[in-house]
């Protein structure tokens, strides 16, 4: 097969990279030498020597500048990706050839030290990436006992790969690459060009309470295709920073003066009615848990997303035990107090009072399970011990 390669040049000099897509711009100028065209019509011997000329290209000062800007802005693996992605889109636009926007996708993931991969499929191009994580919702395949998940599937929504199994490419960059990790522990600061402000009001005590909560459209974004993981990585994916200030404040002084009880009871209620509820197929068309921060700024959210919402404002501002309790259709949680309320939620010898986070038919308080669910069998899907010493 015949294949024409040609450089692109911008200004002589390559091309200028700018991202601003967090608080501190990303700025590069990419050389010239890994400009490279690649034909809209992919296959195995395409991608073999696309690589060929990048890999000789001055391709070094580009992973060196994103590997220095993830570690200046301690970004974890998914909002690495997230500069990735823009990066990508500006030296080849997704739009104009996806092939070769996957491949600049592929081959900056992959000289980052992860084990990513290519795989086609009657001219899609798939792209995998090595992961040890628990992923309900995005297809894998498993190579030599290592899962290999794809983080492109959203751009194919109605393929199914099963029916049409991607065959591997073998381009030559394969390496026993670290794990990709969808866990998010410390939320980056997004740009403030795309700050918003949503307001927020429940009834609690016959007294109305009104919140004004900072969002970023850029944050609301970098989530969208963001997969089904654990129950325990998504509960705890924190606020912004200034989402955090806007509204942790605010709710620790609406509860200066109430016990542990009461203040618990108060965020029950804030988290079940402060927000309308939808179902995730009905919002989304398939299920997708939403982080704390998602759910904030989500105009409907559902059971999975309150338990989350919930679990991060009773850490955050009284850290205690707390379980999540998954049911067939529903999911609840229950907090350890110093004394149970209610019927409690037995758990490893510790007695847990449920607390219902999501609208149901009765106005349930501390302590009451919906009637509806008191004798369906439920699983303990997470459970959380604060550390013994903060």
């Amino acid at each position: 097969m015949c294949f024409a390669v040609s450089f692109t040049v911008v200004n002589g000099q390559g091309k200028q990279v700018r991202v601003d897509l967090y608080k501190d711009p990303f700025i590069i100028q990419a050389d010239q030498s890994i400009l490279v065209t690649i034909p809209a019509d992919l296959t195995d011997h395409v991608l073999r020597m696309a690589y060929a000329i990048i890999n000789t290209g001055k391709y070094q000062p580009l992973i060196d500048s994103l590997a220095a800007y993830k570690a200046a802005h301690q970004l974890n693996d998914w909002l690495y990706y997230q500069l990735i992605r823009h990066v990508a889109q500006q030296l080849a636009p997704k739009e104009d050839n996806y092939g070769r926007y996957t491949f600049y996708k592929w081959f900056m993931l992959n000289k980052s030290g992860y084990d990513a991969r290519l795989a086609l499929s009657h001219q899609k191009v798939i792209f995998y990436v090595y992961n040890n994580e628990d992923i309900s919702d995005i297809p894998y395949f498993m190579v030599n006992g290592k899962q290999f998940v794809c983080l492109n599937i959203h751009d194919y929504a109605k393929a199914n790969l099963n029916d049409d199994p991607p065959q591997p490419v073998n381009i030559g960059a394969e390496s026993p690459g670290k794990p990709f990790s969808y866990k998010v522990t410390l939320m980056p600061d997004f740009t403030p060009s795309t700050e918003i402000e949503k307001n927020v009001s429940f009834e609690y005590g016959r007294k109305k309470y009104y919140f004004k909560v900072k969002l970023n459209t850029e944050q609301e974004k970098a989530f969208v295709n963001y997969p089904g993981v654990s129950f325990e990585t998504y509960f705890n994916i924190p606020l912004s920073k200034q989402t955090y200030a806007s509204l942790i404040p605010v709710l620790k002084k609406n509860l200066k003066g109430m016990d542990e009880k009461k203040g618990v009871n108060y965020l029950m209620r804030f988290t079940r009615y402060a927000f309308l509820y939808e179902n995730d197929n009905e919002n989304f068309g398939r299920e997708k848990r939403l982080s704390p921060g998602e759910t904030l700024a989500s105009t409907y959210s559902d059971c999975d997303d309150r338990a989350a919402l919930f679990f991060y404002l009773v850490k955050e501002i009284y850290n205690l035990p707390m379980i999540a309790l998954l049911y067939p259709t529903h999911i609840t949680m229950a907090v350890e107090f110093s004394k149970p309320i209610g019927d409690p939620i037995m758990y490893n010898g510790k007695a847990y009072s449920v607390c219902e986070p999501t609208p149901q038919a009765e106005n349930t308080n501390i302590g009451q399970l919906s009637a509806k669910l008191k004798h369906v069998p439920y699983q303990v899907v997470y459970a959380y011990q604060p550390p013994l010493f903060r």
